[in-house]
């Protein structure tokens, strides 16, 4: 006899409904055994990680690799689904070091080793109970039981395992790049890491004038909003097809070199400046010009403090001279790199330690945070920086 359809169906209570069809029966362990014999479909679910709580990004991942799954079922595969939890990395460390305060690598070798690890694995599983919920209520089949942890030891000697035949099969090589880093956790971070709660903040920035050695009553100009990268300054760079120019301010009768196409962002009107010549850029190539700082003037025996160029260097903002300091722009490390300022594949200059603080090699400002108090420390030596505005807004106050 054909069941008549109801005029209105509640979906919600439906799902319930087979939900408790499907674990009253134990529908998805029954399925796993009758597929034994079946051919093996292997599949390697990217584990969450077990310190937060699943949101919209997870379900969604979940339903498409659930489809998956179940389709390499239905074509006749057996197919091991296991849930998996991601226990390493900066997520964990991050809720051990704000509960515990914990500021540094000092603190954790006060405590030991042992003991912070310790504090790790407890907080690990604190939100499986609600993941398993959420995971279930989605209808997906996934053995929670027979999970995996990656803190397990057969897990990470896996890992180590397959690195190991990576590296016999001349896969794997040591080499230098420029990364995101945490000075709150002291460690690298990945891209996903760092894109995690991105926030924008409002960040001091800077024009700074480098006098030509040849001539000190003409400066490269250049505009930078991380001013704390300055002490490691060693190189300048310029786009060489774009149009440079050697341009007068009439305000105060100093003479500047730019990019012909920023020149709005300087000054409020043509009546401000007197362009006196007009050049591209790879006429500067080559130029020397004075340190702002002698942290590391040794590295002018290797051709730094003059300027570079290379196609990066953009026309929509700034100056068009870019500061280069190779240890915190991937773009600045390879260009210096080029042109072997520095040596490739060797860590260059970084007068910053892991939390955050100028090293001793930076004695003005040896142990000082590098954000604290905006960019004050740089301001102490007003002689360096002719530009005082705290934030670049095109008619600020100008150098």
């Amino acid at each position: 006899m054909v069941q008549p359809v109801p005029e209105s169906i509640n979906f919600p209570s439906e799902e319930e409904k087979i939900l408790q069809f499907w674990q009253e029966r134990d529908c998805f362990q029954e399925c796993l055994k009758q597929s034994k014999n079946r051919p093996r479909y292997t599949f390697y679910d990217g584990p969450p990680f077990a310190t937060g709580l699943p949101h919209y990004g997870h379900i969604l991942a979940g339903t498409i690799k659930d489809i998956v799954t179940r389709f390499a079922h239905q074509s006749g595969f057996h197919v091991d689904r296991r849930f998996g939890w991601d226990c390493h990395g900066l997520p964990v460390e991050y809720e051990i070091d704000k509960t515990l305060g914990i500021k540094g690598p000092d603190d954790v070798a006060k405590m030991g080793i042992t003991e912070y690890n310790r504090q790790c694995r407890n907080i690990v599983m604190r939100y499986s109970h609600e993941w398993e919920t959420s995971v279930k209520r989605m209808g997906r089949w996934i053995d929670f039981k027979n999970d995996y942890k990656t803190l397990y030891p057969w897990f990470m000697e896996t890992v180590w395992w397959v690195f190991k035949q990576l590296y016999d099969k001349g896969l794997v090589y040591q080499g230098v790049k420029v990364m995101p880093y945490s000075t709150a956790c002291n460690t690298p971070l990945s891209n996903f890491e760092s894109n995690q709660n991105y926030k924008d903040v409002q960040d001091p920035s800077v024009i700074v004038n480098f006098p030509l050695v040849e001539s000190e009553n003409i400066s490269l100009i250049a505009w930078t909003t991380t001013p704390w990268t300055l002490p490691s300054n060693l190189a300048l760079c310029v786009n060489p097809e774009f149009l440079y120019v050697q341009v007068k301010d009439n305000t105060t009768d100093k003479t500047y070199i730019m990019m012909e196409a920023r020149l709005g962002a300087l000054f409020k009107s043509e009546s401000e400046y007197t362009i006196l010549d007009k050049f591209p850029g790879k006429v500067l190539k080559g130029k020397k010009y004075k340190p702002l700082f002698h942290y590391f003037i040794k590295f002018a025996e290797k051709g730094a403090f003059q300027v570079l160029t290379d196609n990066y260097v953009k026309e929509e903002e700034g100056t068009g001279v870019v500061h280069q300091a190779p240890y915190f722009g991937a773009d600045d490390y390879r260009v210096c790199a080029e042109y072997n300022i520095i040596q490739r594949d060797q860590a260059p200059i970084c007068p910053v330690d892991a939390s955050g603080c100028f090293t001793s090699e930076v004695t003005d400002f040896a142990g000082q945070y590098v954000k604290v108090s905006g960019t004050s420390y740089i301001y102490t030596q007003p002689d360096v920086l002719s530009c005082k505005s705290l934030s670049w807004q095109g008619d600020g106050q100008r150098c």
